[in-house]
């Protein structure tokens, strides 16, 4: 989840990475539909493929804006957060990269993808052995069951939800705190098996999400783990200052062959943050000193750069360019801005060309119409509020629906994080909205609380920056987290409230739908659905463009995280 400008949820992923249409520009909607298969248990075998031509030592930098809000992976459902934590943490399952960018779904600290009984409702998978935490412990079956149980504490308010909600009991279970334990989760030997309320054929993907990385009993600080979490990947961290810097280390009880996903070349990473997207790309471009060995994790070339460095063939050659499956979107907070009508001339009025200007035209993105992006499974294209006919807004419309609803005038408390962006993009906004008959008053809100603040069911905002990648590549992971009346709760990412009892009750339905052609004509009536409700005014879908240095080896894309593979990348001599 994020706002437009920062970070997304994070799944699996892919497009053809290569240019298509004019100038070059990949196509989202040309992008192939992700497809992600499981693996075997031989592919979830260690050590991970050798990076060819890849040397061992130096270290790799980043320049990037924020540094990141959480790092108990409990907490954790961002991308960026996902993304820079994949070196430290590792979970039952994970995604496994091939050298022609293919994605796999296999064990990770689990000795393959998992068993499933019962339809989908009883899910197994046995612990590898040799893993250690960074203590030299081993990683223990004990270890395994608090992971899980812990999530259900109450300080735990901002990672997905699934398994709390899917797990026998955890409707009532309060943690493992107390000293009680949750008989779903079932040990035996080095066999951890779960038992879900509901048939979940998808439960292995659910588990390679970062938020269900493990954590080690003993050494689990509650609250105080999401400043300095404990690793049993390659690196551990070694130093951290929050708000400037954060630096990996190696993990001298790592063993490479437990581990098929992650490679360790750099002797270490140093995280930098507080850097705006002018001021990286900048860097970058000059290419000196330690900058030739510098990537970024959520800065991109910034806008005003774009031409300057797509242009240039020789600048060109350090960028990496990636279709997203993100749709970034602003919610409307349906229990403010009750009338359908009021809600629907937000649509209309929208500047999506404008907006689309100020991140940098095409080369950075594709007008949306729809809460599914392109590459999704489910994805049906419609355009329901003329974006493609007038890309501009249609004040006019706009302002005759209001009219109609007899709320000419209408306010509109806008919410959205402090960025260079941000701000252009909010005045744009405002300027098309008020053109179309309503109020807008802009509310910057700081990035440290802004997801918290909107994530708050008694809040003071109409409308936020916010979107969605897929958590794992099917329409589920998008409509049940995030439109569904059930995820309503503070901290929760139905950021628009929406409790309609038709959307409820299609996607309950379309989650019972075991063939997979029909599930997805079924979460295309889903987005359909919602849109006619206009409770979300879909953005746009992203094309990432990341800059690094020269001398950063290997930068390619994670599929599984949405970002630059972090455990692919060496130092190059």
């Amino acid at each position: 989840m994020a706002a437009a400008s920062t970070s997304v949820l994070s799944a699996c992923s892919s497009g053809d990475g290569k240019g298509s249409g004019n100038d070059n520009v990949p196509s989202v909607s040309k992008a192939k539909t992700v497809n992600i298969p499981v693996g075997t248990k031989a592919d979830s075998a260690g050590p991970a493929p050798e990076v060819a031509g890849a040397v061992k030592g130096g270290t790799i930098y980043s320049l990037d804006q924020f540094d990141m809000d959480h790092m108990d992976p409990a907490q954790i459902y961002v991308s960026t957060e996902g993304a820079i934590t994949v070196p430290i943490m590792r979970g039952l399952t994970g995604y496994k990269l091939d050298d022609k960018g293919g994605c796999t779904l296999v064990g990770d600290a689990a000795t393959d993808a998992g068993t499933m009984k019962n339809g989908g409702k009883t899910w197994s998978f046995t612990l590898k052995d040799g893993i250690k935490w960074e203590d030299g412990a081993d990683l223990s079956m004990d270890d395994v069951r608090h992971t899980f149980e812990r999530l259900f504490a109450g300080f735990v308010t901002e990672g997905p939800r699934y398994v709390q909600q899917w797990l026998v009991g955890g409707d009532k279970y309060k943690g493992p705190y107390s000293g009680k334990k949750l008989g779903s989760i079932e040990i035996s030997g080095k066999t951890v098996t779960f038992h879900l309320t509901e048939a979940r054929t998808d439960f292995n993907y659910t588990l390679a999400m970062r938020g269900y990385s493990l954590v080690p009993k003993k050494h689990d600080t509650k609250e105080k783990y999401d400043k300095r979490p404990v690793s049993c990947g390659p690196y551990k961290i070694g130093d951290r200052q929050i708000g400037k810097s954060l630096t990996y280390v190696r993990n001298e009880h790592w063993d490479a062959k437990t581990d098929p996903i992650r490679n360790a070349y750099p002797d270490k990473y140093v995280f930098q943050f507080g850097f705006e997207l002018i001021a990286s790309t900048d860097r970058y471009i000059a290419d000196k000193g330690n900058d030739q060995y510098t990537m970024s994790i959520f800065n991109e070339v910034a806008p005003e750069r774009i031409a300057q460095v797509l242009t240039n063939a020789k600048l060109k050659q350090r960028v990496l360019t990636q279709v997203d499956t993100v749709t970034y979107y602003w919610p409307i907070n349906t229990t403010r801005i009750k009338d359908v009508k009021v809600r629907q001339a937000i649509n209309w009025a929208w500047p999506h060309q404008q907006l689309q200007t100020i991140r940098g035209g095409k080369a950075t993105s594709e007008l949306a119409t729809t809460i599914l992006s392109p590459v999704t499974p489910g994805y049906e294209k419609f355009d329901l509020y003329g974006t493609d006919k007038k890309p501009g807004g249609d004040p006019a419309k706009a302002k005759a629906l209001l009219k109609e609803a007899g709320k000419l005038g209408q306010k509109l408390v806008i919410a959205y994080q402090h960025s260079d962006n941000a701000v252009k993009s909010a005045v744009a906004i405002k300027n098309a909205l008020e053109a179309a008959g309503f109020q807008v008053v802009n509310k910057q809100v700081d990035k440290s609380t802004f997801y918290t603040q909107i994530g708050k069911v008694d809040n003071e905002f109409d409308l936020f920056a916010a979107g969605w990648s897929p958590d794992w590549p099917n329409g589920y992971s998008v409509f049940y987290p995030c439109w569904s009346g059930k995820n309503i709760g503070d901290g929760r990412s139905n950021y628009a409230q929406l409790n309609d009892t038709g959307v409820n009750k299609a996607i309950d339905a379309a989650a019972a739908i075991a063939d997979p052609k029909a599930a997805n004509k079924a979460w295309g009536n889903v987005d359909r659905q919602i849109m006619e409700l206009a409770a979300v005014v879909p953005d746009y879908h992203s094309i990432r463009n990341w800059m690094y240095g020269s001398k950063v080896g290997n930068v390619i894309f994670d599929p599984g995280n949405t970002c630059i593979a972090l455990s692919k990348l060496f130092a190059k001599k």
